[in-house]
């Protein structure tokens, strides 16, 4: 589900101060991350005019409105403010607010707040949080680690070990960002992000233990709030009768949203260090994304000998 944004959170995480409005920041909801620069409205220009977006005034906007005629002026800012829906407007650079959008903001309650960044800045700014907050989300059981700047999506069935793996892979200089319960989104086309429950910050479960904070056992470096999901590895008990991948060459993927996410499957068997083999993986993984591929020299190098032999 997507979660709510009020403008209140929006105001904290992009650093703007509140001009106007400050009572009534936790009660506007914003429901969409598109953000509307209302350029052709300010030359009178309404017919589809999206008053569900937050409204960005940058230089351009500002130095227009200046240049109207100061009753053309307060008739296009009434008109901007007519929704009550606008969950509220931003000027950026801390360029001066017109006193006509001042007082019909105020009389429509929607409020104004401003920023010192530039114009491009604010709205990226503004876009990446909105995005993030408002994206559809899925709950998923496994353990999220960041090995050496890779998110690993740990997963396999209750008892396999994920956890205890994780402990292991925590000591070894890796940071945890959530255990049993991961919640995910699509940031982008190419992006899944993974991130622990509020209640799951910093906590992880080793059976016999119990719970344990992992910031305060190991510092604020063995963990981490949220990381791109990059590889699923998952963990299997072994059988005699299952057949595993040996050479790596039967790629899986997994679809989160729309995008694939490769994943390997690891066997779980006594005596296996699987803390190390997740750590390999990650490695060979890497290695993969920048053009070596193992399995691949492998392959050429046979084929190579059975040429040379064959001749």
């Amino acid at each position: 589900m997507s979660n709510d944004v009020n403008v209140e959170s929006l105001a904290k995480a992009a650093g703007m101060s509140v001009y106007t409005g400050a009572t009534i920041l936790s009660q506007k909801v914003i429901t969409t991350s598109d953000i509307s620069r209302p350029g052709l409205e300010l030359t009178g220009y309404f017919d589809y005019y999206p008053a569900e977006r937050i409204q960005l005034l940058g230089m351009t906007e500002i130095s227009y409105a200046r240049k109207m005629e100061a009753e053309a002026r307060a008739r296009v800012m009434k008109k901007l403010c007519e929704d009550p829906i606008t969950p509220c407007f931003v000027i950026s650079r801390y360029l001066p607010v017109p006193e006509e959008l001042e007082v019909a903001a105020k009389e429509n309650g929607i409020p104004v707040l401003r920023s010192k960044l530039s114009t491009t800045r604010v709205l990226s700014k503004m876009t990446d949080f909105l995005e993030s907050q408002l994206a559809e989300r899925k709950s998923m059981h496994g353990v999220l680690v960041d090995i050496y700047g890779l998110g690993v999506l740990i997963t396999g069935d209750s008892g396999v070990g994920k956890s205890e793996t994780a402990l292991d892979l925590i000591k070894r200089g890796h940071r945890l960002i959530a255990d049993d319960r991961v919640e995910v989104y699509q940031k982008d086309e190419q992006t899944i992000v993974g991130e622990a429950p509020k209640i799951l910050n910093h906590l992880l479960e080793i059976r016999g233990i119990g719970i344990i904070d992992v910031m305060n056992l190991f510092g604020a470096g063995a963990v981490r709030a949220e990381t791109d999901i990059s590889l699923i590895v998952h963990l299997e008990n072994w059988s005699p009768d299952k057949q595993f991948d040996r050479l790596g060459s039967g790629e899986q993927k997994v679809r989160l949203f729309d995008v694939d996410i490769p994943k390997i499957t690891i066997p779980v068997k006594i005596g296996r260090n699987l803390a190390i083999i997740i750590e390999a993986a990650a490695m060979n993984y890497r290695a993969r994304t920048m053009g070596y591929d193992a399995t691949e020299a492998f392959e050429n190098n046979l084929n190579s000998l059975i040429k040379n032999n064959s001749n």
